[in-house]
């Protein structure tokens, strides 16, 4: 089974316009672009958010750093330290 031909596309082109009219496809078209737009912008953060994080190090990496390269894990400490005075 092969892709549409010409008169194929024809046909679909006829079926649509009956169904929806020429006023409401303009309509249909951009906001199917819109949704296009929103799924791209959104796969692109996913796929941002999944290299941020693969980049990040990890528990044991940050613990062979020096002292002064982990902010972040005295920090928590000093919260945990904390929750458990309470």
């Amino acid at each position: 089974m092969g892709s549409f031909g010409g008169i194929e596309w024809l046909v679909i082109i006829m079926v649509v316009l009956l169904l929806f009219g020429a006023k409401k496809i303009p309509e249909l078209a951009r906001g199917l672009g819109q949704g296009i737009t929103e799924f791209r912008k959104a796969s692109t953060d996913i796929r941002k958010e999944i290299e941020k994080g693969s980049q990040e190090p990890t528990q044991s990496e940050r613990k062979e750093q020096p002292p002064d390269k982990q902010p972040r894990e005295k920090e928590k400490q000093k919260v945990e330290k904390e929750e458990d005075a309470d």
